[in-house]
C-alpha cells in the first residue's frame, strides 16, 4: 500500500446517528447546551483552518539576498573598501541593492494582487442549541453540534447526516466530482469508502445545491477533511526551482574560479619580486573581472520583464524564479472539472420518439439551437416544457456571463429550454405549483404538480431505466399519445446506452394529467401511468481552447495528465475529446491506485494519462511519482483538494476565477482567466525567458573571460596593469549591463514549442555554448591585448594612455559582441539587426556613456583616463570589429557542418 493508506479516518458513515450521538454525548433532538459548547471549544479550538500568515515585506526583501553569488559580490565590495576603493565598493553595493529591490517589488505586488482576490465574508450556520435553533458564526461550531442545511448553504463543518430530504451537495472543490452528490441519512457498510462515496456525510468547503437536511457535526477546523489537506500542505516544503539551483551551482564555480585566479596571480607576482600591495591590487582586479557583478540584476530583470509579458497573457506569477521553471516542465498534471472543462453542464442531445436531435452551444449562455427538429413540434416542445416545469434551478445573467443558481443538471435543462425560446419564469406564471415530490436517491426521480388552464398536470424527471418502468404511453413527435410497446422501450433503452457510452449524463422526462389535486403527494399514486416524453443527454463540455493547448504541449514534448474525482468512463471520454492518449490501459482509478506501492506507481507513471476518483493524497503521490522519475512537474488545480499537490509540484498553477484561496496560496502562478491555453502560453514564455537568460549569461561570461585573460595575459607578459578595478566594474555593471538587459527581451524563436523540454539537470551552459564562450572570450582578449601592447610600444612611458586605449577597446569589442550572442548559429544578418531595437539602443547608449567618460573632466578624474585623438580611434575600432567578423565566420562553418532550415 502507498502513502494514502497511512491516513485512517473514523468510519463515521458506518454508524447510525444514534450511535454517534451517544459517542459524542449529545441528545440529537436538543443539541448541546451553551456551557457544553464553550467547554468543547476550549478543547477543540475555533472552527477555523490553520492559515500561515502572509510573508512580511521585510521577509520578502530579505529573501532577495540569500543567493551565494550576491554574497560573493558583497565580499568583493568589502575587499574593495579595505583597499580604499570606495567608488568600487559603492558601485557593487548599489547593484546588489538594485537587484534586491527589483525582486522585492515583483513578489510584493504578486502577494498584494492575490490578497485582493480573497473574499472576507463571514459565514453563518443554523445550529440547534438547548432545543432551539439559532444562527451562529460558523467559527463557533464544535463537534456534537446539530446543524440544519438547505439549498445555497455552505457546509460549515464535517457532519454526519441525521436525515435528508432530496439533499444534494456540490463537492467539486473537495473531490473533483463535477456533478452534485445525492445525500441520505442511511448507514453505509463498514468498509473503506472514498470521500466521494460517503453519501451520508457533508464536508466543510462544499455547498448545498438542493434539498435540505439535518446533520451532526463530527469534526471542525483542523480535524475536517479540508483541515487534513491544509496539514498536508504544511508538510510539503518549498523547494528551489531549477534556475535557482543552476545559479547557486554557478555561484560556487565562480567563487572557486575567482579564488584560484587570485591565488595563482598573487603567488606568481611575488615569485617575480613584485611589491605585495601591487600584487594584491592586481589579484583583486582579477577577482572583480571574474565575477559578473551584473548577473543577479540581469536575471532578476529578465524574469520581471517576463512576468509583465505573462500578465498580459493572463498568468500572474507569485514567485519570481518560478517563471523559468515552466520552460523545463516535462509534465502538466491537470484537474478536469473547471480546468479542461467549463464546469457548466450542457445538454448536447435530445431524444424524442426514437429520433435524436443535436443541441448546439456550450455552457450556461442560452446561445444555440436544436438541429434536426422544430422546437414547435409538439413532442419536442412538451419534452422541453416538462424539463423547465420540473425544475428548482434558476438561470441568471451576471456581469458578462450567465450563472445557474441550483443544481447544474437542472440548470442545463433551463438553458436547453431557453435555446427553444422557452423561459421558466413565464411558464411558472402560467403553470403555478400546487405541490411536489422531492427527488431522492431510492426513487431516482422528482415530480412537480402544477395547475394549467383548468387542468392539473404532473411533470416528472428521473433516471431513464427507472422512469421508463412507470410509463405506459409515449408522446410522438407530432404530439400523438401512443402505447409504449416493448419495441419502443427497446429503442429508448438503446439510445440511452449510446448516450451513456459517450459519457453523457442522461435524464428522462415524462408527464401525466391528473383528475384532481392530490390529497397526499405519494409516489405510488402520482408517479405511475406516465406518458414518456424523451431523453435529455448532457455533459460538462471541454473548453474549446483546451484541445489546442494539449496539442501544443504534445508538440513541445510535454506529457499532459488528467487527474479528476469523476468516474473513469467520464474521464476517458473527456480525455479522448481533448486528445489525450486515453485508452483503458492508460487510466487508473483511485482504488486501483491504492493497490500500488510508491515504487510500482513510479515505474508505471509514464504510461498513465488519466486518473479517476482520486483523493488529495492520490494527487500528491502522482506528483511525487513523476518527480521521482526526474521530471519537472506542473500541477494545475482550482479546488482545495488540489492544494497539497500544487505545493509539491515544481510549478503549482491555480485558477484565478474558480480557484479557492487555499490553492492560490499554495501556487507559484495563478491563471487569471481559468484558461488552460494560458498555461501553454506561460510555458512558451517560460522557455523564451530561459533562452534569453542563457543569452545574457553567455554574453556576460564571455565578456568577463576576456577581462580575466587581458589581466592574466598582461601579468604573464610582465606588462603593467592594463585595467584598473574601476574600469572593470564600469564595464561589468554599465557597459555590459545595458546590452545584457536588451538580450532579455530578444524575440522568441518561432520553434520554441517544437522542441522537447530541457533536462532540468543540464548545465546553464552546455558544451557547445561553453566552447563558444571560451573562443569568444579569447578572441576579444587577444584584440584588446594587441591594442595595449601597440600603445605601450608606440608611446613609451604612457601607461595612462595605454590603459585608456585598452579600456575603450574592450568596451567597443564587447558592445559588438552582444550582437553575436543573439543566436548560437545564425548570422546577425540572417536574424536582422533591427529585430531587437532595444539592443541597438542599448549599444548606442553604452557607447555614448563611454564617450562621456573620455570627454568629460569628471570622467577623466574618476576613471583615470586621458582624452584621445580622432586618429587613435582607428586602431581601436579596427581591432574591435575583428572578433565579430571571426564569430560570423565560425557560425557559417557550424551551419555548413549541420545545416538548419529557417531563421528565427
Amino acid at each position: 500500500m502507498g502513502e494514502q493508506g497511512q491516513h485512517r479516518q473514523p468510519r463515521w458513515y458506518a454508524r447510525s446517528p444514534e450511535e454517534l450521538g451517544r459517542e459524542l454525548d449529545v441528545v440529537l433532538a436538543e443539541g448541546l447546551s451553551e456551557d457544553e459548547a464553550v467547554r468543547r471549544r476550549a478543547v477543540h479550538g475555533r472552527n477555523e483552518l490553520p492559515e500561515a500568515p502572509p510573508p512580511s515585506p521585510w521577509t520578502i526583501l530579505g529573501a532577495q539576498f540569500t543567493s551565494l553569488i550576491v554574497w560573493v559580490l558583497i565580499g568583493a565590495a568589502i575587499v574593495s573598501g579595505l583597499l580604499g576603493e570606495w567608488v568600487d565598493t559603492g558601485a557593487i553595493l548599489a547593484i546588489v541593492l538594485l537587484n534586491g529591490l527589483l525582486g522585492f517589488v515583483q513578489e510584493y505586488r504578486a502577494e498584494q494582487s492575490l490578497a485582493a482576490l480573497k473574499t472576507l465574508a463571514v459565514t453563518y450556520a443554523r445550529v440547534i442549541r438547548g432545543g432551539s435553533r439559532r444562527a451562529l458564526s460558523s467559527t463557533e461550531l464544535v463537534p456534537g453540534d446539530i446543524i440544519d442545511v438547505e439549498a445555497g448553504d455552505h457546509i460549515p463543518a464535517d457532519a454526519r447526516l441525521i436525515h435528508a430530504a432530496a439533499l444534494r451537495t456540490q463537492e467539486a472543490a473537495l473531490t473533483g466530482e463535477s456533478t452534485p452528490v445525492e445525500k441520505s441519512g442511511a448507514v453505509f457498510p463498514d468498509t473503506d469508502l472514498s470521500l466521494a462515496d460517503r453519501r451520508n456525510m457533508v464536508f466543510l468547503g462544499t455547498t448545498v445545491t438542493g434539498g435540505k437536511g439535518r446533520a451532526l457535526v463530527i469534526a471542525t477546523g483542523r480535524g475536517t477533511e479540508l483541515g487534513r489537506i491544509a496539514t498536508l500542505m504544511a508538510s510539503v516544503p518549498i523547494e528551489p526551482t531549477p534556475l535557482q539551483r543552476r545559479l547557486e551551482q554557478f555561484g560556487h564555480v565562480l567563487l572557486l574560479l575567482s579564488l584560484g585566479i587570485v591565488v595563482v596571480v598573487f603567488v606568481l607576482g611575488l615569485w617575480r619580486g613584485e611589491p605585495v600591495f601591487d600584487m594584491f591590487l592586481t589579484a583583486v582586479s582579477l577577482a572583480v573581472a571574474a565575477i559578473p557583478e551584473g548577473l543577479p540584476a540581469i536575471v532578476t530583470t529578465t524574469l520581471a520583464l517576463g512576468v509583465m509579458r505573462m500578465v498580459k497573457r493572463h498568468a500572474l506569477i507569485r514567485r519570481l524564479p518560478a517563471v523559468e521553471t515552466l520552460g523545463a516542465a516535462a509534465v502538466i498534471c491537470t484537474d478536469k472539472t473547471g480546468t479542461l472543462t467549463k464546469n457548466e453542464m450542457t445538454v448536447t442531445r435530445l431524444a424524442v420518439d426514437g429520433r435524436v436531435y443535436e443541441v448546439t452551444g456550450e455552457g450556461y449562455a442560452p446561445d444555440g439551437q436544436i438541429i434536426g427538429g422544430d422546437p414547435q413540434q409538439e413532442g419536442l416542445r412538451q419534452l422541453l416544457l416538462s424539463a423547465l416545469l420540473c425544475n428548482d434551478a434558476s438561470l441568471k445573467e451576471g456581469e458578462g456571463s450567465w450563472q445557474v443558481v441550483g443544481d447544474p443538471t437542472e440548470g442545463a435543462l433551463l438553458v436547453a429550454g431557453a435555446k427553444a425560446e422557452l423561459r421558466k419564469e413565464a411558464l411558472e406564471r402560467a403553470h403555478p405549483v400546487i405541490g411536489e415530490i422531492p427527488f431522492d436517491s431510492e426513487r431516482k426521480m422528482m415530480t412537480v404538480v402544477r395547475r394549467s388552464e383548468g387542468t392539473i398536470g404532473a411533470y416528472v424527471k428521473g433516471a431513464p431505466d427507472v422512469l421508463l418502468g412507470r410509463c405506459q404511453d409515449y408522446l410522438s413527435v407530432g404530439g400523438e399519445v401512443r402505447p409504449l410497446t416493448d419495441v419502443v422501450r427497446g429503442t429508448i433503452l438503446s439510445i440511452n446506452r449510446q448516450f451513456a457510452q459517450q459519457a453523457l449524463r442522461v435524464v428522462a422526462l415524462a408527464q401525466r394529467r391528473l383528475d384532481q389535486v392530490p390529497s397526499i403527494y405519494e409516489s405510488e399514486t402520482i408517479e405511475r401511468q406516465l406518458i414518456f416524453l424523451g431523453l435529455a443527454a448532457m455533459k460538462d463540455p471541454l473548453r474549446p481552447e483546451a484541445k489546442v493547448a494539449v496539442d501544443l504541449c504534445r508538440s513541445a514534448g510535454i506529457a499532459t495528465v488528467m487527474i479528476t474525482g469523476d468516474h473513469k468512463e467520464t474521464a476517458l471520454a473527456i480525455a479522448r475529446e481533448a486528445g489525450f492518449p486515453g485508452g483503458p490501459t492508460q487510466a487508473l482509478s483511485g482504488l486501483e491506485l491504492d493497490t500500488l506501492t510508491d515504487g510500482e506507481l513510479s515505474a508505471r507513471v509514464r504510461e498513465i494519462s488519466v486518473y479517476a476518483r482520486v483523493s488529495a493524497e492520490h494527487k500528491l503521490r502522482i506528483v511525487r511519482a513523476w518527480r521521482a522519475q526526474g521530471a519537472v512537474v506542473a500541477m494545475t488545480g482550482d479546488g482545495v483538494n488540489d492544494a497539497p499537490a500544487v505545493r509539491e509540484a515544481d510549478i503549482g498553477i491555480a485558477m484565478g476565477l474558480t480557484g479557492t484561496d487555499v490553492t492560490k496560496d499554495a501556487s507559484d502562478m495563478v491563471v487569471t482567466d481559468d484558461n488552460f491555453a494560458s498555461i501553454a502560453a506561460a510555458v512558451e514564455e517560460g522557455r523564451s525567458i530561459y533562452d534569453n537568460i542563457r543569452k545574457a549569461v553567455h554574453y556576460l561570461l564571455s565578456c568577463n573571460l576576456s577581462e580575466v585573460l587581458v589581466m592574466l595575459g598582461s601579468t604573464l607578459l610582465g606588462w603593467p596593469l592594463p585595467l584598473l578595478p574601476i574600469h572593470i566594474l564600469w564595464i561589468n555593471l554599465v557597459t555590459d549591463g545595458f546590452p545584457a538587459l536588451a538580450l532579455a527581451v530578444d524575440p522568441k524563436d518561432p520553434d520554441v514549442m517544437k522542441r522537447p523540454p530541457r533536462d532540468p539537470q543540464a548545465r546553464l551552459l552546455d558544451r557547445e555554448r561553453f566552447l563558444a564562450v571560451c573562443l569568444q572570450g579569447t578572441v576579444m582578449a587577444l584584440a584588446t591585448l594587441a591594442v595595449f601592447g601597440i600603445s605601450l610600444s608606440l608611446w613609451h612611458d604612457a601607461v595612462p594612455f595605454a590603459r585608456t586605449m585598452t579600456f575603450t577597446t574592450l568596451v567597443l569589442v564587447q558592445l559588438l559582441h552582444a550582437f553575436s550572442c543573439r543566436h548560437e548559429r545564425y548570422s546577425l544578418f540572417q536574424i536582422g539587426v533591427m529585430t531587437n531595437r532595444a539592443l541597438v539602443g542599448a549599444v548606442l547608449l553604452s557607447a555614448l556613456l563611454q564617450g562621456g567618460i573620455l570627454l568629460s573632466a569628471w570622467g577623466q578624474e574618476i576613471f583615470k583616463v586621458v582624452p584621445l585623438r580622432a586618429d587613435e580611434w582607428w586602431l581601436m575600432v579596427g581591432l574591435s570589429v575583428l572578433p565579430f567578423v571571426v564569430m560570423e565566420f565560425w557560425k557559417a562553418w557550424r551551419r555548413m557542418q549541420r545545416p538548419v532550415v529557417g531563421v528565427r
